[in-house]
């Protein structure tokens, strides 16, 4: 039998944690004026919110369909109230989690601290952005999962349907699904639960992949894939060894020579952008240049990848590209919103007619930016955390390979993809957490000289020595 969760005297120093962490988020509502708007990504959420019609480029609806929830409210500060809410239910949902796993109160709330207090988590609840909601179905999911030494039929399912509406939130997600239903024979979960997790995940996915088929031809969830990865091959691809065929010579490098491989997405001079129409209508053939240049070049591709993914562990954040400003901080100022664009006047008309430039507010602003959290915990302790959650996962493998395989997929996923950004290392975080508390509790010798058992410890009937089974 699972143990129960401890009484609610067991949990105040969690509580604790958990009012500072509110606190910090009221702080925040108070010293910017309004949500934080970028251009394009924001702006595009937004309108699909308002025409729910499938975006035909980088972003599903996923979070769209959030926005269209709100839409009645017509305010992008109750968004950000709303996913400043979604963040503490993260940090709750971690500590439940490891309580649930027989870990003491100390060390669930320390795994709970880098999505509570972090700035870079609080910076993007308060963004139209959709990493929120993502990091709050992945963990919602993984929680369904782990809840119980045996994953029932309706918990597949359940882990299923989030999984699938992580991965229509941000597509890198959707192998995540996969990872779940191999990690689920491993835990002899029956074929049944293994059967719900799979379809109930993947109606969600084919549902939408024909919604967008209906308007962009196409049976897909996005259609930038090929564009991302053939920006990724521009770091190394030489098309002499490639030798690709002549409609994908025109991808070849052209000479032009970006700090990052993200930059060449958007840069005029790339080779893609100087062909006619819009760089998306050529997606398919990107992609058939690049998947052969990674054919050609897997050593130089994999080089690329690991280097670009070793920026996750730095001690102090590298801008990357260089053009960017990387900050562990909150920052004081204005951020005007991009004038002569028309889609910005149609989302302030349709969707909230009082958006506007985001202004850090006084003196709670200065508060803010005097707020203390270590930089290194960005890159450095990230690493030994890693590090940890691996050595349980292949040690004693039954409580963290789930969570740790899906740290590893999360941080490597984007940058073999298209690039690394500090932004897209933040979902891998309370994974990586997780499975690093849970492979410390199952690692570290007991007071009894024994190793901790976690609740789904399958219990055996003991033999006795008349060798008659006792219960």
């Amino acid at each position: 039998m699972a143990p129960t969760l401890a009484g609610p005297r067991d949990h105040g120093l969690f509580g604790c944690v958990l009012a500072l962490a509110a606190a910090l988020r009221v702080l925040v509502m108070l010293g910017y004026d309004t949500a934080r708007l970028y251009w394009y990504d924001s702006f595009t959420y937004l309108n699909t919110a308002v025409h729910m019609r499938p975006q035909g480029a980088f972003h599903p609806a996923g979070y769209s369909w959030f926005l269209w929830a709100l839409r009645p409210f017509r305010s992008v500060e109750l968004v950000a109230g709303v996913q400043h809410a979604m963040g503490l239910a993260v940090g709750v949902m971690i500590y439940l989690l490891l309580r649930r796993r027989s870990l003491p109160a100390w060390g669930a709330a320390s795994a709970a601290v880098p999505v509570l207090f972090d700035p870079a988590f609080v910076r993007l609840e308060h963004a139209v952005l959709s990493d929120t909601q993502v990091i709050f179905l992945i963990v919602a999911a993984l929680l369904v999962l782990m809840w119980r030494g045996q994953v029932s039929t309706r918990a597949a399912a359940v882990a299923g349907v989030l999984l699938a509406l992580a991965g229509l939130t941000r597509t890198a997600t959707v192998p995540l699904l996969g990872l779940a239903a191999l990690y689920l024979p491993l835990r002899r979960t029956s074929w049944r639960a293994v059967l719900a997790l799979v379809v109930a995940g993947a109606l969600p996915l084919a549902a939408y992949a024909g919604w967008y088929a209906q308007h962009h031809g196409r049976f897909a969830l996005s259609g930038s894939d090929g564009v991302a990865l053939w920006a990724r091959t521009m770091t190394f691809a030489d098309c002499s060894i490639i030798k690709p065929p002549a409609d994908q010579a025109a991808l070849c490098p052209n000479g032009t020579v970006l700090d990052a491989a993200s930059e060449y997405v958007w840069d005029p001079g790339a080779s893609l952008n100087r062909l006619p129409g819009d760089r998306f209508t050529h997606n398919d053939l990107a992609r058939a240049f690049a998947l052969r240049a990674i054919a050609a070049q897997p050593l130089d591709y994999l080089r690329e990848v690991v280097r670009d993914t070793s920026l996750a562990f730095t001690w102090e954040p590298v801008a990357h590209p260089k053009r960017m400003s990387p900050t562990t901080a909150f920052q004081q100022g204005s951020w005007p919103l991009p004038s002569g664009r028309p889609l910005v006047d149609q989302v302030r008309k349709e969707y909230d007619p009082d958006i506007r430039g985001m202004r850090s507010v006084e003196p709670f602003a200065s508060i803010l930016a005097a707020y203390p959290y270590p930089w290194f915990l960005h890159g450095t302790l990230f690493g030994v955390l890693l590090l940890a959650g691996g050595a349980g996962a292949v040690l004693r493998p039954r409580p963290a390979l789930l969570p740790w395989s899906f740290a590893m997929f999360l941080l490597v996923a984007p940058v073999a993809a298209l690039d690394f950004d500090h932004r897209y290392v933040l979902p891998a975080i309370p994974v990586t957490c997780v499975a690093a508390a849970l492979a410390v509790r199952r690692l570290t010798p007991s007071r009894s000289g024994g190793y901790p058992h976690g609740y789904d410890h399958v219990a055996r009937p003991k033999v006795t020595a008349s060798g008659s089974r006792a219960s």
